[in-house]
């Protein structure tokens, strides 16, 4: 008993491996876009929704004087986005929003949160598929364009996640998260 659970333990983690190891052999399936455009999505939605969560009062706030005031972390989480997109895809980023603008209003935030999404999504959504399979070069690692977007979800997530702490120290709860 204990050998045939070992055995279809182990042929469950090679089924899990597979994908992953014939996705970096390969191209990802065409259908694979629709998943990163709904993660941009979400992206954008959590990114908002900390922008009106947060009182305009406290945008320009930190918690440590080291770190980036909040509306400066939502400006690096959406705004990583254009630059990683534009530079390692070689797609021209759209024009410079004013940050006096964007980083002092809730209209403002956004406004650039919204364009940022909108013109990633036109990105993601033009890109052929020699584009999608070609190699590019993220921060000194080689992989297929297709998976930069998957990257840039892991960082938004990442750096949208450091706006909790200025959140916590305003006695306020983030916005809830789509799992809780």
């Amino acid at each position: 008993m204990r050998m045939s659970k070992l055995l279809v333990g182990s042929a469950l983690l090679g089924l899990l491996a597979s994908p992953v190891a014939a996705q970096m052999a390969s191209p990802m399936p065409e259908s694979y876009r629709q998943v990163q455009l709904n993660a941009l999505e979400l992206q954008r939605k959590v990114l908002l929704a900390m922008a009106d969560s947060m009182p305009e009062q406290f945008y320009r706030d930190k918690v440590t004087p080291i770190q980036r005031d909040f509306a400066q972390q939502i400006e690096h989480a959406a705004g990583s986005v254009v630059y990683i997109v534009s530079s390692v895809m070689k797609v021209p980023p759209p024009p410079h929003a004013d940050t006096a603008s964007y980083l002092n209003s809730r209209a403002g935030l956004h406004g650039f949160v919204n364009s940022t999404y909108d013109w990633a999504a036109n990105v993601l959504k033009t890109q052929t598929a020699e584009q999608r399979a070609a190699t590019a070069t993220l921060f000194g690692k080689s992989m297929p364009t297709w998976q930069v977007w998957d990257e840039i979800h892991q960082h938004t997530f990442w750096t949208a996640g450091q706006v909790v702490a200025n959140f916590r120290k305003h006695g306020m709860a983030p916005p809830g998260f789509g799992f809780f």
